[in-house]
This record gives structure tokens, C-alpha cells and sequence, in this order.
């Protein structure tokens, strides 16, 4: 099994919606990835393990929840090491603190541009996520075959 590992800058809405939604569709399709989801910056004023937007979307889908509450967790080097690909999901937020926290592994780091609650609504920042995941995953099928 490999492992895609899904960044963000609190590791509380977007990298989280995507390794749920991610694993989900995963399971649904027989592709041998796991994902998991780590922060580059946790916030200490986020309220208890998720956002509450991605945990509606995802409830909304029927995705369920169990097994996924946990606090942010930030990335440390190992999560890079045993990653197989790894995304962080906006690249004008986020590579710079992996420029500056991890610089050797940027050449490693797929980078989408999904924004956050300051510049977009979960009704734009969350079907954005699902496009981009679906994307990953069909390209991760064909790499697979």
C-alpha cells in the first residue's frame, strides 16, 4: 500500500477533507494508496480536531467519520520519508514554510492552489479539493496499471 500524504497549514480543513475524501474513493475503487494529512503551521485557535466545513461536506456524501478524530497533527521529516507523493494544497501559502522547514524535499511536493476560508467559501475551496483528488487518483489508477 502507498501513501499520499496531504498538506495544508493547520492540517484542519483542506489537508483533512482531502485524506478522508481521498481514502474514501480509494476504498471505493480498489486503489492500493492510503492517505494521510499533516500541517506545515497548526493554529492554535482552530476549535477541536476539524473543521467544521469539512465535516459536513463529508457528511453530506456519506462519508463517514469514524477513525478520523484526531487533532492536528504538523509534519515532521518521517512523514516525508515514508510518503510515496505528496501534496500540499496551495502552493503560494505553502511553499515557502516547506522552502524554509524542509527545502530538500520542495522538488518532491505536488502543489495545487485550493484556498482557504480567507479568500474562498467551503462552497468554492471544497469541490475545488474534490476536482483535484479526483485528478490524483485517476492519474494514480493509471500509474498503478
Amino acid at each position: 500500500m502507498k501513501t499520499v500524504l496531504f498538506l495544508c497549514t493547520g492540517n484542519y480543513y483542506r489537508s483533512r477533507f482531502a485524506e478522508i475524501f481521498f481514502n474514501w474513493n480509494a476504498e471505493q475503487r480498489g486503489l492500493p494508496w492510503h492517505a494521510e494529512s499533516r500541517g506545515l503551521a497548526l493554529d492554535p485557535f482552530n476549535m477541536g480536531p476539524m473543521s467544521r466545513h469539512a465535516q459536513l461536506h463529508l457528511r453530506q456524501l456519506g462519508i463517514s467519520l469514524d477513525g478520523y478524530q484526531r487533532m492536528p497533527q504538523p509534519v515532521a521529516e518521517h512523514d516525508f520519508a515514508r510518503a510515496h507523493h505528496v501534496v500540499a494544497v496551495k502552493q503560494t501559502e505553502h511553499r515557502p514554510l516547506i522552502e524554509r522547514n524542509f527545502p530538500t524535499r520542495l522538488a518532491r511536493v505536488e502543489f495545487w492552489e485550493v484556498d482557504d476560508l480567507d479568500c474562498a467559501g467551503p462552497e468554492v475551496a471544497i469541490p475545488h479539493l474534490e476536482r483535484e483528488v479526483a485528478a490524483l487518483m485517476d492519474r494514480l489508477m493509471t500509474s498503478t496499471s
